[in-house]
């Protein structure tokens, strides 16, 4: 009995072990077709997208495998060997890429060393360098050459036209500006657009009130034939307005849309973060920029102090007269008694304020720069700009935009031969490093420090 038992369990086992066996070898094989049939979607999808792929190089295979239409064309398709659409394909590809090689070089984004970047911490993106007033609109020139320069301007990537000359200059810029823009009929988000708000103490337009802040916008609205303004800039502070008056009037445009960002221009730091605080206060728009003055004769408020404005209120910075004034460029002539440059070099200032008298010496380091010391530190300069094989004016304007707080440069031109060749220092940008910068630094010798902190406990 006992042995009958044994042989009975024995049996049982093999039957467990067989029928293990059994159900092994189905789940390998049932493994086995499920990754067979994963490697065949796999190939489908492959096959598919190559087919997506080739479809959009020609653009023409749904044409030639679609069901035939009464059209010639088609049925010459039909009647075409392999070989015959193999070669209509890869024509149709090479076609393609040769157009969109050529509507690449049209594209802004292959001008050399052209970047957009966020105007302060707003969501509006321009151009590293936009093109500016100083130069470009003037009685001199025709509207033939205006043209000309707005067009390249706008051809090479520059989505920026800044029209921050005097009150009279400004209105004649906007005029023409506004002729070509509506001539051109370029979309309208692909540029903007910035104007200023001028006063003075001794004309009518007195201080930034209410009435004269939305009367301007309104009138450079329809010089431009625009519906809006990018930004509009407030040219100074006003002491006998209230700020609270100057926000409100600025928020009104902001919400009525016919200004989309407001910045300032010759603004001290303490005044645009007394602006910033009573914008916040008053829940109103904040400016989202500063213009200032910025080349290599002028330093301090740029690097010392608009760093800690974006830093902490988020104001970016403009940065116009890269060669200033024309002094950097062309000191030979600068240096000589031309009665019309004279004042304008001398003080390297722009729209000096009538309240105050032209200073005769510009002031570095404490120290008065005359017309000698200027005539040896760009000597000095100018053999750099030969050594890197570049004129001054390129030096110049890559010095200015190798600091990383300038967001956008502006740069005028009277010919278009002038703006590629001041367009053309944005190559110059990696040949500007340390060592050279440095070299920079000692010939200047005139780099900004900050004033030692004063205690008030010290003070009593």
């Amino acid at each position: 009995m006992a042995e009958a038992a044994a042989r009975h369990e024995l049996y049982t086992q093999q039957q467990w072990a067989h029928q293990r066996a059994e159900r092994a070898e189905r789940n390998a094989e049932r493994l086995e077709r499920e990754i067979q049939a994963q490697a065949a979607s796999a190939a489908a999808s492959e096959s598919l997208a190559e087919l997506h792929y080739v479809d959009s190089l020609s653009g023409s295979v749904q044409s030639i495998c679609k069901a035939p239409i009464a059209s010639l064309d088609c049925m010459a398709d039909l009647g075409s060997t392999t070989e015959q659409l193999c070669a209509k394909l890869q024509a149709a590809a090479v076609k393609e890429s040769v157009d969109r090689v050529s509507s690449a070089a049209q594209s802004p984004s292959l001008t050399s060393g052209l970047r957009y970047r966020n105007l302060g911490k707003s969501g509006l993106r321009v151009s590293n360098i936009g093109l500016a007033t100083w130069t470009t609109y003037n009685t001199a020139i025709n509207e033939e050459q205006l043209d000309a320069v707005v067009t390249a301007a706008y051809n090479a990537g520059i989505n920026l036209f800044d029209l921050t000359e005097g009150p009279q200059s400004s209105e004649q810029a906007e005029t023409q500006l506004g002729a070509i823009l509506k001539r051109k009929n370029w979309k309208r988000v692909s540029y903007s657009v910035i104007t200023k708000i001028h006063w003075h103490y001794k004309s009518e337009e007195r201080g930034l009130s209410r009435k004269h802040i939305i009367e301007s916008v309104r009138s450079s609205v329809a010089r431009l034939e625009l519906d809006y303004i990018d930004i509009v800039l407030i040219q100074k502070a006003d002491p006998m307005c209230p700020l609270e008056e100057v926000v409100r009037a600025m928020d009104f445009l902001v919400s009525e849309g016919l200004i989309m960002y407001w910045g300032t221009a010759k603004w001290s730091p303490i005044d645009v973060t007394e602006m910033y605080t009573a914008c916040r206060q008053l829940n109103c728009s904040t400016p989202i920029l500063e213009q200032s003055e910025y080349h290599m004769l002028c330093r301090e408020k740029v690097e010392i102090y608009m760093p800690e404005l974006y830093n902490k209120i988020g104001v970016g910075l403009m940065a116009w007269s890269p060669l200033a004034m024309g002094l950097l460029p062309s000191f030979k002539d600068s240096l000589r008694s031309r009665s019309s440059n004279r004042t304008k070099a001398s003080s390297i200032s722009w729209n000096q304020d009538d309240r105050k008298p032209p200073s005769k010496e510009v002031q570095t380091n404490n120290e008065p720069l005359t017309a000698r010391n200027t005539k040896e530190i760009l000597f000095s300069i100018s053999l750099i700009a030969d050594r890197l094989g570049c004129s001054l004016v390129q030096l110049c304007i890559a010095w200015t935009l190798k600091n990383e707080s300038v967001q956008c440069l502006l740069l005028g031109a009277a010919t278009t031969h002038q703006f590629y060749h001041a367009l053309h220092g944005l190559q110059l940008l990696p040949k500007l490093n340390s060592n050279v910068m440095a070299e920079l630094e000692r010939i200047l010798d005139n780099k900004p420090v900050r004033p030692p902190m004063v205690s008030t406990l010290a003070m009593r």
